[in-house]
């Protein structure tokens, strides 16, 4: 993973996802000039995640490093507000009880052995053909999976049933810095 953001820095990302959201949901037309740390020029993988009242209300990003780590983090954080199919738009009411996470994402890898993943540490993409399903390394940690129940809903997220990985899928991992509001 390339270099780890100092908690500065991760201030800075966290106030550039809500304030792009909230330029969404109050309509501006102004936008928030961009950072000038050259770590966010970047182009590094990023998800953004938002839970009202501790739920969560909408998850997107990119899993590989297709822009810079600035224009991820605030695409992604207006996606997560209005584009998850999991959820309708977060109205404007929301945004005050809203906290967001980011998790800076490493380079997938793919691995040959399940027993290598690390429940906690290894976010995990499943693909089979078209079918692909992506978990952040936070979420088994979040509902107590163990690595196997973490496989099986890696299978369902990418529409697979959930014994598909013992049957030859495509296993990759990857780490991620994750840092919220709440921190």
């Amino acid at each position: 993973m390339s270099q780890e953001l100092t908690k500065e820095q991760q201030k800075m990302l966290l106030n550039l996802a809500r304030s792009a959201i909230r330029e969404v949901l109050e309509e501006t037309k102004e936008r928030k000039t961009a950072i000038l740390d050259p770590i966010f020029r970047e182009k590094r993988g990023a998800f953004v995640t938002l839970k009202v009242d501790g739920r969560l209300r909408g998850c997107i990003g990119y899993p590989l490093p297709n822009k810079p780590l600035q224009e991820t983090v605030s695409e992604m954080a207006v996606a997560a507000a209005s584009q998850d199919y999991r959820f309708k738009s977060l109205g404007r009411e929301e945004l005050p009880r809203t906290r967001i996470e980011i998790s800076i994402l490493s380079l997938p890898s793919e691995v040959k052995d399940p027993a290598q993943i690390e429940v906690g540490r290894h976010g995990l993409i499943i693909s089979k053909g078209l079918a692909k399903g992506l978990l952040l390394p936070q979420v088994p940690v979040e509902y107590g999976w163990d690595r196997e129940t973490y496989l099986r809903h890696a299978c369902l997220k990418a529409g697979l049933d959930e014994n598909e990985w013992k049957k030859g899928v495509t296993i990759e991992v990857f780490t991620a810095q994750v840092f919220s509001e709440e921190d």
